[in-house]
């Protein structure tokens, strides 16, 4: 009760919105979930991850070509590319929102949805998709798109939290500890390691047949 009034002098009837986004998640429309991510208050910060995250992302990259699925601020995929720059031959941001900014960086950008990806099998080498998944309600259609896409090396961050109904995320999905992260990831591959960073949950894989370096 006391988060929530707190929360109420935050965001006001948002918050009240985010608890009723959560417990009516089996009943959603696709246009009552885009509503709320286009109405829900930006963080100010650029980026959910810790630079501790963003250096080991940026230290895992394997391959020619990087895709960030749910790209957020962007800020994620300008730093792979200020550290890699012309090393890699692609980099490309996914996201179901295009903010404006995005259409002057240079970078490509695709507006898509990550449980459907315009993308061929194994399009990129490396997929990264951080603070994604607790967002999405069918989690494990989203999971079989980013292995689906993947050639390389797939990288996954969450946050580390227990499930609450008034918080000021709209998360659906909660994973208090790495053991219980992988439980989401079934069936698991003979290659993936998973640990916590921080706040968060960092789980890296490669595919089925790809050749260890």
């Amino acid at each position: 009760m006391a988060f929530r009034v707190a929360a109420r002098a935050v965001w006001g009837a948002h918050i009240d919105s985010l608890a009723e986004f959560r417990k009516r998640a089996a009943l959603l429309t696709p246009e009552e979930y885009e509503k709320l991510y286009r109405e829900h208050p930006r963080i100010p910060d650029d980026t959910d991850n810790s630079v501790t995250c963003i250096d080991k992302i940026i230290g895992d990259i394997d391959g020619a070509s990087v895709c960030d699925v749910g790209c957020g601020t962007g800020h994620l995929l300008r730093m792979i590319h200020k550290a890699y720059g012309s090393r890699l031959e692609r980099y490309v941001r996914v996201g179901f929102i295009i903010p404006e900014y995005f259409r002057c960086e240079g970078l490509e950008f695709i507006e898509a949805r990550i449980e459907g990806l315009p993308f061929p099998d194994q399009a990129f080498d490396t997929v990264v998709c951080t603070h994604v998944l607790e967002h999405i309600l069918d989690y494990r259609a989203a999971i079989s798109e980013l292995r689906r896409i993947t050639s390389k090396r797939l990288i996954i961050v969450v946050p580390r939290e227990r499930e609450a109904l008034y918080t000021f995320n709209p998360h659906f999905n909660f994973f208090a500890y790495a053991h219980s992260f992988l439980r989401a990831m079934i069936p698991l591959p003979s290659d993936f390691a998973c640990g916590e960073i921080g706040r968060d949950i960092y789980y890296t894989e490669k595919p089925a047949g790809c050749v260890r370096h």
